[in-house]
């Protein structure tokens, strides 16, 4: 052993460095959960420049003022996130891995093959869920998005139902 490394400081310099690469990976290892169709925020070093999302369909993530990331989960499953700097050098390399609604208020109602989702705090009211049947979902999409129309023309025809 000591033929490869004639000098003790020689060995325990060699064991430091295999120690801060082992805590930079694990560091960039980390897993970030976020819920399907919420937010969270996240500080990064402020010399992050850009932000780099392998799948946008999963997650959505956008840099803020003094290095604050607003993190979105769009859709189920798991994606990677790459965060670089001004020289373009990675220094975030996560998975983000974005999960279904955690809310103690939701009521999944199957029927057949069939399923809708409902938020039940106190009285239960139509959900807008990934993962429910094409028509529930359409039919409450669509009335969300006249909803949003009304609203935006300052209560037109659409927005007077």
């Amino acid at each position: 052993m000591w033929a490869a490394f004639p000098r003790p400081e020689r060995l325990l310099a060699v064991l430091a460095g295999l120690m801060i690469v082992a805590s930079l990976t694990s560091a960039h290892a980390e897993t970030i959960s976020v819920s399907v169709d919420e937010a969270r925020l996240m500080k990064l070093p402020d010399n992050v420049a850009t932000i780099v999302i392998g799948n946008p369909l999963i997650a959505d993530a956008t840099l803020q003022a003094g290095g604050v990331l607003v993190l979105t989960g769009k859709g189920f499953g798991s994606t990677n996130m790459l965060a670089l700097n001004r020289a373009g050098k990675t220094v975030l390399n996560t998975t983000v891995q974005v999960v279904g609604p955690t809310k103690s208020d939701l009521v999944v109602v199957y029927k057949g093959v069939e399923r809708e989702s409902y938020s039940c705090a106190p009285e239960c009211e139509k959900r807008l869920t990934l993962g429910d049947s094409t028509a529930y979902f359409t039919s409450i999409l669509s009335q969300s998005g006249a909803r949003i129309g009304g609203a935006g023309s300052g209560g037109s025809a659409a927005g007077n139902r």
